[in-house]
């Protein structure tokens, strides 16, 4: 039987505030445990939460750059659950009057074609805290720092259908929040993280199977992994006569397995209800006008600006934009170089993002400027140096050697364009290579590239490769 799986994503994304959501806490991350969490996290009695008016604006931000409604009135409810890590016994949530709803966003499908992804609703809510177990014994350690910590939950339709949709889907959230700049979206500090609902059905079936919810995912790999051991394990249960059973499990990536951790509740297990400390939020129509003003560009758009006003490659316009800082940077290069834009973007996504992975490098810690890289980027289009000479440039500056001019100039890397001493080069490996010559005369003429490489070695990269082939097909010939 051919299986088709349905997919849906809850993504938690920590917004990017001072101050918790309902107490003035400390957000920062990487404090002692228990420092960062007051009376109101700790759930005390007599004490009261009052709403951080910055979350609702980061949330009504997002609604807009999702083409989503922003509610005019939402309502924070009552989770009621018992968890050691929650010391309140609730969480604050929203429930039935999200902040923003019926919201949509575009990915690059298998096929090739952009596919329409529903969202269904974002709300806002307060994070637990968290258990630690690591260095403790038998015993279990409880960590408050993140308690009240403000999340934004955006739960997508369950409009993919396969994992990697499912992760194409997360990235272009995670470069949603980091465009607005209401989320850091650290994965690896739990800034952004999301659980996976996954259920199969016989393909051409439109009613849904029974779904399991994957907990805690925060990696984009992880995502990936876990989704495909989990359709492969739910195919297997089926097609041996048994049943998928509700329940939330956990990814083990040590072992790339899920396992289960508890049966899946429904919204009645927790008892909603209206918290009647908190009062309804009211946004009106001018105060979400003003907010759509100031909104980015956004990363679709950039991408098609990219493609249309540069015309470089839409893959390459698709990693340059996939983060707003790599995107302002390219435009600073190419405002600041004589090179093409797709030179440009050739060097950026090669040579400039591999040193900035190699290094573990954020593109603001970049040792190399814009203007820097442009002057390079300069050197290579008025021919003082070859491309392949530019690679050994770049790593003299990256190094801290000093500008490209600097660096072509202590190093003699200036390029050898002086036609006749091309041609003596050119004669000399032709008169050294006789067996190569009467094979290339032959109609061997892919030999060319040989012929190239003596010249190069001869010269030790400096002679420009478009003389030194022109010379050779002259002579040749």
């Amino acid at each position: 039987m051919s299986w088709e799986v349905v997919i849906g994503l809850e993504i938690h994304t920590q917004l990017a505030t001072q101050s918790k959501i309902f107490s003035g806490a400390s957000t920062a991350y990487g404090a002692e445990p228990n420092t960062q969490a007051c009376l109101v996290d700790l759930g005390y009695p007599g004490v009261l939460p009052v709403l951080n008016e910055d979350v609702v604006r980061m949330a009504a931000m997002f609604g807009l750059a999702v083409n989503a409604s922003v509610a005019p009135r939402s309502v924070f409810a009552r989770k009621n659950y018992f968890y050691p890590d929650l010391p309140k016994g609730y969480q604050i949530s929203q429930y039935e009057l999200p902040i923003v709803e019926h919201g949509e966003l575009f990915i690059t499908a298998a096929d090739g074609n952009e596919k329409r992804i529903g969202i269904t609703r974002a709300h806002l809510e307060e994070d637990a805290g968290k258990s630690t177990h690591e260095g403790l014994g038998s015993f279990s350690g409880i960590d408050l720092n993140r308690a009240g910590t403000p999340l934004l939950e955006i739960v997508s339709e369950p409009d993919l259908r396969s994992a990697k949709e499912a992760v194409a889907y997360m990235r272009k959230i995670h470069s949603i929040v980091r465009y607005l700049g209401i989320s850091d979206g650290n994965m690896q500090e739990g800034s952004f993280r999301c659980d996976a609902n996954v259920s199969m059905r016989p393909r051409g079936q439109q009613e849904f199977g029974t779904r399991t919810e994957l907990k805690n995912l925060n990696s984009f790999r992880f995502v990936e992994k876990a989704i495909n051991f989990e359709i492969e394990r739910q195919i297997d249960v089926i097609e041996d006569g048994g049943e998928v059973v509700q329940e939330t499990r956990l990814y083990d990536a040590n072992k790339d397995e899920t396992r289960p951790m508890r049966s899946k509740e429904e919204a009645n297990d927790y008892r909603y209800f209206p918290d009647p400390d908190l009062l309804p939020v009211e946004i009106d129509a001018a105060y979400v006008e003003a907010l759509r003003e100031t909104l980015p560009e956004l990363p679709d758009a950039k991408r098609h600006r990219f493609i249309d006003d540069y015309g470089i490659r839409a893959d390459d316009a698709d990693i340059l934009t996939a983060s707003r800082a790599l995107g302002d940077f390219y435009e600073e290069v190419v405002a600041a170089t004589a090179g093409e834009p797709q030179g440009v973007a050739n060097f950026v996504v090669g040579d400039f993002m591999g040193a900035l992975n190699k290094a573990g490098l954020g593109i603001e810690e970049s040792p190399v400027s814009a203007a820097a890289l442009a002057g390079l980027l300069d050197r290579i289009k008025d021919q003082t140096i070859s491309g392949k000479i530019a690679k050994e440039v770049f790593e003299a500056m990256w190094s801290g050697e000093g500008s490209a001019d600097e660096i072509i100039a202590a190093k003699g890397l200036k390029q050898i364009t002086d036609s006749s001493a091309i041609e003596a080069i050119v004669d000399k490996v032709i008169e050294a290579n006789p067996g190569q010559v009467a094979e290339y005369k032959a109609g061997k003429e892919k030999l060319i590239g040989y012929f190239v490489g003596q010249v190069m070695k001869e010269t030790g990269g400096k002679a420009n490769p478009g003389q030194v082939n022109q010379v050779l097909k002259q002579k040749l010939s």
